[in-house]
């Protein structure tokens, strides 16, 4: 039985989480549950799985929660304290934003098993975890469906000398066909219509600006210690194939798959065994065939402006999460154009001229500066300007 404190329960990738965990009732028990603003949520969790505390972002929000007061923890303090529960043998972080680096520094140093479903940790702090990681043996297990994949492709691998290059795929988003002009015109509603995922109002955004695959490209980095020539990006409209790795000698491994988030998140949970699945299988005889495409960086410069920003590394990973964030914010405001995203990301990452050393510190005050660069460029009138 292995016990789980799940860091962002009442999240997409919390609640699919909570699903592969009910379904193998004699593998796994939560001990702890963190949750955001979703108190009906998450008390409707607490009903089902038991977990022995929990904690909540705000601390009025703790008389709400159907468990005893003593037993319910709030604010960053409270992530910290699950991320070390000592009850907790692996530790599943899919709480969105910068806010979970500190708590999966925190897992990592108390000796846990970590899953990882948060971009932000590696692709902000991706030197910082990953030294932690070797220094305390830490295997660090991706839920992300692209880093899962490249992961089980590289079980063959007897070492990076033996392999060329990671593909990391995508579907292409909703806008995939669209020209910068139709773009331009994309309303929200528009842009969270993604064809073949279900996932969070941000995720599918960034899908459609195909910055998701940007920063997954900085998360590929860290995560398996390639350089960034080394690791390219392919369409995939279909969403079956979710990563390849080319080998040195020619050959190419793929990992196909329902687009379905519940399959890498078992396999990061049940690792290295893979047991009996209840979820969707794969039949090609019905998906019939896979198309494959080349991004293109006219049409879609966020993920030009990803490579360039791990390129420069330091904190302009940070700079671009951040700008990105608040980007995608205004347009789902509309406060900003759909094209405007790029623009206001391309021009935060020119005029950054902050620290170069990576701390925590630094990352919080990179991430600050972003947020209010994109709030005085929209107050200045800075407008849907062309990262191209």
């Amino acid at each position: 039985m292995k016990r789980i404190a799940l860091l962002g329960s009442t999240g997409s990738i919390g609640r699919q989480t909570l699903e592969v965990v009910a379904a193998q009732p004699e593998r796994f028990a939560i001990v702890a549950l963190g949750a955001g603003e979703n108190i009906a949520e998450l008390n409707a969790q607490i009903a089902r799985f038991r977990p022995e505390v929990v904690a909540v972002c705000d601390e009025a929000d703790r008389a709400a929660v159907a468990l005893a007061p003593g037993r319910v923890l709030h604010g960053p303090g409270g992530l910290l304290d699950l991320a070390t529960l000592p009850a907790a043998d692996l530790v599943v972080v899919a709480t969105p934003g910068h806010h979970a680096i500190r708590p999966t520094l925190a897992a990592i140093a108390a000796g846990k098993e970590l899953a990882l479903a948060n971009k932000e940790t590696i692709v902000c702090a991706g030197a910082l975890v990953t030294a932690a990681a070797r220094e305390h043996g830490t295997l660090i297990r991706p839920i992300d469906s692209e880093h899962s994949a490249l992961w089980q492709c590289l079980h063959t691998a007897p070492g990076l000398e033996s392999v060329r290059r990671l593909i990391v795929t995508g579907s292409g988003g909703p806008f995939r066909l669209r020209s910068r002009e139709e773009m331009a015109r994309a309303t929200p509603a528009e842009a969270l219509a993604h064809p073949t995922w279900r996932m969070g109002g941000k995720v599918t955004i960034d899908s459609a600006t195909l910055m998701n695959k940007g920063l997954e490209v900085i998360e590929a980095h860290w995560l398996f210690g390639l350089p960034y020539e080394r690791i390219e990006v392919l369409l995939n409209p279909q969403s079956i194939v979710h990563a390849l790795v080319e080998y040195a000698d020619g050959s190419t491994l793929a990992q196909l798959a329902p687009p379905d988030m519940r399959l890498p998140i078992a396999y990061a949970l049940t690792y290295p065994e893979r047991p009996e699945s209840p979820f969707p299988r794969l039949d090609l005889a019905r998906v019939g065939a896979l198309e494959f495409a080349a991004p293109d960086l006219d049409r879609f410069p966020c993920l030009r402006l990803a490579y360039e920003a791990g390129r420069r590394g330091g904190l302009y990973p940070t700079v671009l999460s951040a700008a990105d964030d608040a980007a995608v914010a205004a347009f789902l405001d509309r406060a900003l154009p759909f094209t405007g995203i790029a623009g206001v990301i391309a021009a935060a990452l020119e005029a950054y001229s902050g620290a170069d050393l990576v701390s925590l510190d630094a990352i919080e005050e990179a991430d600050r500066w972003a947020r209010a660069f994109v709030g005085e460029w929209l107050q200045q009138g800075g407008g849907p300007k062309a990262a191209g």
